[in-house]
Parts: structure tokens; sequence; C-alpha cells
């Protein structure tokens, strides 16, 4: 993406450079190079990194706005704003918003600025097995963000800005760690737990050990073998939980049981390119059982085809219309 930052220094006008970030992100196209090359020309100038976000707000803007515009029934067209009507509508995006904001970018095609800049960061696909601290051991699923947080009172924190993670904390440890995530605190000492953040929730579940789950003012304590989800409704309930199903990712293993396609759609995302986008709601609730290897992830696709007689339609860049 060397047009993108020979444009920065001849214009200094680092919307328009973000336009061009964007739009190759958007179009599918996009390599680890291109996010490396990203976070260089970020770091140049803190201008950069504003305008990136302001990017990624206007272009989900504009391009939901474009693809509402009437069209020939069954024709697909791929929305590209112009770089005209893109940058108005970054600036409208930075006169809308004091702060710059982590902002989603659309359908997740393409990493957030808070992940760009974590400590930490895996790519779709990935796995990364990191040390941290007083020997804490973190192995990090797919698209999974860590940021190392200031101690406080001795105790270590980091946190989970996206994605999930299998934390151990050491046996002969004396100081505890806090997990940051979804603005709750997990924390532990002499433990092993599984963290993943979603969206909208954090899910907790403890292997080993203990846990205890902070969020505002609620505080719930996991032993080994059980599960918690909170989120901004708050937290729920403890349950039961299959260790061994959540933790498979850890062996390369998808395991589906008896869930609803819809949540099968949304675990495969995370795992490939692109982006599967369902589009029949009763398709969604039919139950799916399977296990796969993650290498293999595009067969989940085929098989919901086969089984529910579903049709696929694939688009560039990697989306597929599922329903």
């Amino acid at each position: 993406m060397a047009k993108a930052e020979d444009t920065s220094r001849q214009t200094g006008l680092p919307d328009r450079d973000a336009y061009d970030w964007v739009a190759r992100f958007a179009s599918g196209d996009a390599s680890q190079k291109d996010i490396d090359d990203l976070k260089r020309w970020a770091a140049r100038d803190p201008a950069h990194a504003e305008a990136f976000d302001r990017a990624s707000r206007a272009w989900q803007t504009i391009g939901t706005a474009a693809s509402e515009t009437p069209h020939p029934a069954g024709a697909m067209r791929v929305v590209r704003p112009s770089r005209r009507l893109f940058i108005s509508g970054a600036l409208a995006a930075s006169a809308a918003a004091a702060t710059v904001v982590a902002v989603r970018p659309p359908l997740d095609l393409w990493p957030s600025w808070s992940e760009l800049a974590a400590d930490y960061r895996t790519d779709i696909g990935e796995r990364r097995q990191i040390k941290l601290f007083d020997n804490i051991a973190v192995d990090m699923n797919t698209r999974t963000s860590i940021a190392m947080l200031p101690s406080t009172f001795g105790d270590d924190r980091i946190e989970l800005l996206t994605g999930e993670a299998v934390v151990a904390t050491p046996l002969q440890s004396s100081s505890a760690l806090t997990v940051v995530a979804g603005g709750g605190h997990i924390v532990a000492r002499r433990a092993r737990f599984n963290v993943r953040r979603d969206p909208a929730s954090v899910c907790v579940t403890c292997i080993d050990g203990e846990t205890t789950i902070e969020r505002n003012s609620a505080r719930q304590i996991l032993t080994a073998g059980q599960q918690i989800v909170y989120s901004d409704q708050g937290v729920g309930v403890t349950s039961a939980a299959d260790t061994g199903t959540v933790t498979a990712w850890q062996s390369g293993l998808m395991i589906f049981k008896a869930m609803p396609v819809a949540d099968v759609v949304v675990e495969v995302n995370r795992y490939r390119r692109g982006r599967i986008i369902l589009t029949n709601a009763a398709l969604g609730r039919e139950r799916f059982s399977a296990r796969f290897r993650i290498e293999n992830v595009d067969q989940v696709v085929h098989q919901i085809e086969h089984i529910f007689n579903a049709r696929v339609t694939a688009l560039p860049g990697g989306i597929i219309l599922l329903g």
C-alpha cells in the first residue's frame, strides 16, 4: 500500500489516505503486509489513527445508505462510495464525535483501530502462545487482541480487547491476575480459565482452580467446570460447562452440539476471511451438530447447505449469503 503512504507525504490530508486504506480492506484483497503497513502509517502521526477511525465510521454510514438505494430485483452491487462523498462523511463523523472511538468496521472485514494498537494480536485463523509477568501463560485464539495494563496493588492486569484466550496463572504465584473485558474484571490466582469477548457479551469458563467475576456491584466465584456470561444487562447465572468443547480450539477443532445455525455462523466467521451472512431466520433456528478441523472451516457451510437444503451465494471478498 505504498500509494496511501506516498499520498500522505504529498498532500498532508490523512482523511484522503484513510479512504484508500479502508477501500483496500473493504475490497477483501488486503494482506497481513497491508495491516503492517497501515500500523507504520498510523504511527507516524496521531492524526492518522484518528482519520482511520473516521474512515471506518464514514464507510459504514455511507455504504449502508448506498446499499439501500433501489436497484433491479435480483441484481447484486458492490457499493464503493466516491472519495469526495466519503471524505464529506468522514468530516461529518468527526464533527459528531468529540473523541475517537474504537469503531467496528463494517461486517468486521478488517480490524478496528483498538485491535491494531494492541500489544499482542492474532490474525484470522492464527493461534499464539505468550508468557506474561510472573510466568502467566496465555493461549490466544483467532482474532484476539490483548493490551497490557498498569499493575495495581501488586496485582498484574491485562485487557482482552477482542477474541478469546485460555489464561493460566502459576501455582507458585503470590499475586493475582486481573483480566479486564467488556466492563468486567476476571480475577484469578493459581487457576486456568477460558475467556471469550464477543461484541455484546463476555463468557468466562473456569477450567481449573477458582476464578472471581466482578462487574459493577455483582461478584460471582467460579470453580472448575463452571461458566458464566455477563453483558450490559448484568451478570448471568452460573452453569455447568463442557470444558473440552469450550477449549477444543486449542487442539484445532470446532465442535458444535445441537447449536442453532445462527450461532454456528457467528463462530465460523471468526476463523475465515470475508463474512458469512445468514439471510434466512428459519434456517438460523435449526440445530446443527458436527466436528471440524479449523483449517477446514469452509466445509461447515457446505454441510449446512447439504443437511438443510440451504441456498449458498458466493460474492467477491469472501462474502457468502446463506439462506
